[in-house]
């Protein structure tokens, strides 16, 4: 799991190199043009560059802070038995036997649909610590619910299933 984070630093890399490109030398390009088109009241291409220049530092801003993040972490600190960041868990819920899997990853990369959550949503809260072969309570907004933990899988590779 350590070289997704490797790989995902990469990634990250490379688009804060792309951005940075655009925001320093392609978009600059674009609005000293945009400006020998005269008024810049009613000048479209001026204002359309302008707001991309904005969206585009927003974005650097964006990536910097996801990159610094992924600089701090320290899977060391990460239990290699016990839920944590980068840990997939599969639940069996003990009333319906519906069975849910969630990877937990950084709030940037949170996905829902993908299965991918946040240590600090209510499943993430309460799953924090627990490993496989535990039942534990999750308070959701229609209620709470218990789950046994079937499956868990850490950051560093550890499979532990009950």
């Amino acid at each position: 799991m350590s070289n997704d984070i490797e790989q995902k630093k990469k990634a990250l890399k490379e688009e804060l190199e792309q951005l940075k490109y655009e925001f320093k030398v392609a978009l600059p390009k674009v609005i000293a043009q945009a400006r020998e088109y005269g008024d810049l009241k009613e000048n479209a291409e001026y204002h359309s560059a302008r707001e991309r220049q904005s969206f585009v530092q927003a974005k650097i801003g964006q990536v910097s802070e996801q990159l610094a993040q992924l600089d701090n972490l320290d899977i060391s600190n990460i239990p290699s038995d016990k839920v944590g960041y980068g840990s997939t868990v599969t639940l069996v819920e003990k009333s319906s036997g519906d069975v849910v899997e969630f990877t937990f990853v950084s709030s940037n990369d949170v996905d829902p649909a993908e299965g991918k959550i946040s240590l600090s949503t209510p499943f993430g809260t309460a799953l924090l610590n627990k490993t496989a072969g535990e039942d534990v309570e999750i308070t959701v907004p229609a209620g709470k619910r218990l789950y046994y933990i079937k499956k868990l899988v850490t950051i560093h590779g550890e499979k532990i299933e009950k």
